[in-house]
């Protein structure tokens, strides 16, 4: 095979690549998506408690982001094909303990299949890293902001189909509120089905193909990675690389403080007379914001750089916390345009960020890298949306949002660091 011939061939690949991947991310989201609405419901009903009526979603927030860690040696040893597919089976698996939950009344069942749950939304985190393993650093950013457009459709398709899922639950009689966890697990199944069948050639299996090759022709010894475990590989590779650090900062931070303040934001509209349709309105234009304009982010990062973009994702942030610190309790302006404002920012951190992950974590370890940095922003996340409870609780929103400003703060400093790391590597 020419140089040439070869080239062609992976640039196929790579478009066949992002095209299953848009596909699955799409079919995977409606099923990570769907049981949403009633997984506090069944909580709280299968606990008897409005105190634990959260801990499902905590669960399955802790979940996604363990199992993205563990899919990583997966990954690296059998691509990204298997750790996919296992991902999403092990999330189907998890909807359907839900509704064993359901029909046997037991919460820790509920608590054990929302932690398998989490591997639906790992496997769709992942999707996006492999959307980057055949890119070119001109088109990197822009292929990794497809696949996380992509979840739009499931973000906003999953939710509505709440309805038909309790009819679906009526007429296999099982209880309603784990209909929508049924369909879900119908959906991931689908998604590993897919994955299974279409994402072929493998595309980490292919890059560290080309990449031996390329080796083997330059004369040089085959790398290997640093470290005996995931972690050590990862941490050799976060030393070596200190951008990587930075990325990884900005991923966990910017995560954190849309996690936190959107969690509370229905509580704070509910307090000021605010009906579930009007909540569920600034709920979806807040997800609009953060996956809507991904492929024009992905654009932006590869045109102008990706620490510029996690400077401006960085800054959009600051202005949505200081709109939701403003606004009143109900329906405002303010706390739409600072929800939607939190997305777009998020949006802008999140592709930019993980960009800088893709393309700066080697070959050798990088679903390690990928994995820890999956690992530290579920984690961040889950710790920050239990202190927003207890923050809103002694204060009040704008108390919350006026204390994610430390946050952003960290974000910032993480951009202007990576801006720096990229001259200096530069030079």
């Amino acid at each position: 095979m020419t140089t040439e011939t070869s080239a062609l061939s992976v640039v196929a690949a790579q478009r066949r690549t992002v095209r299953v991947l848009v596909l699955t991310q799409a079919v995977g989201a409606v099923g990570i998506t769907i049981g949403i609405a009633t997984a506090s419901l069944l909580a709280r009903e299968l606990s008897g408690s409005e105190a634990q009526s959260g801990l499902a979603q905590t669960a399955q927030v802790l979940g996604a982001a363990v199992i993205s860690f563990l899919l990583a040696p997966l990954m690296a040893r059998r691509g990204r094909r298997t750790g996919l597919m296992s991902g999403y089976l092990i999330g189907a698996c998890g909807g359907v303990l839900a509704v064993v939950a359901g029909v046997v009344g037991s919460m820790l069942v509920l608590l054990v299949g929302a932690v398998l749950l989490g591997a639906g939304t790992a496997a769709n985190s992942a999707a996006r890293y492999a959307a980057t393993d055949l890119a070119t650093d001109a088109t990197r950013a822009r292929s990794l902001s497809l696949v996380v457009w992509a979840t739009t459709i499931g973000a906003v398709a999953g939710p509505n189909l709440t309805g038909p899922a309790g009819a679906f639950a009526d007429a296999v009689d099982i209880p309603e509120l784990t209909g929508p966890f049924a369909l879900g697990a119908m959906g991931m199944l689908l998604a590993a089905l897919v994955v299974g069948l279409l994402l072929r050639p493998d595309p980490l299996l292919l890059a560290q193909q080309l990449e031996g090759e390329a080796d083997a022709a330059a004369g040089r010894a085959p790398r290997v990675a640093g470290g005996r475990s995931s972690w050590g590989r990862a941490m050799t590779a976060i030393r070596e690389r200190p951008i990587l650090a930075y990325a990884i900062a900005a991923l966990a931070l910017a995560h954190a403080t849309m996690v936190g303040v959107m969690v509370m934001t229905p509580l704070h509209m509910e307090h000021g007379g605010s009906g579930l349709e009007v909540i569920g309105i600034v709920i979806s234009v807040h997800v609009l914001g953060m996956f809507a304009f991904s492929p024009l982010v992905g654009i932006l990062a590869d045109r102008v750089g990706r620490p510029a973009v996690l400077g401006a994702g960085g800054v959009t942030l600051l202005v949505a916390l200081l709109l939701c610190a403003s606004a009143p309790t109900g329906m405002s302006w303010q706390v739409t345009a600072g929800l939607f404002l939190l997305g777009v920012g998020w949006s802008l951190v999140m592709v930019s960020a993980s960009t800088l992950v893709a393309e700066h974590a080697p070959l050798e370890a990088r679903t390690d890298v990928q994995g820890t940095s999956d690992l530290v922003m579920g984690l961040t996340a889950a710790v920050t949306g239990a202190l927003a409870g207890v923050i809103v609780d002694l204060g009040d929103y704008p108390t919350l949002a006026l204390a994610s400003l430390v946050l952003v703060v960290g974000v910032l400093g993480a951009s202007a660091r990576a801006a720096l790391e990229t001259t200096r590597r530069t030079a």
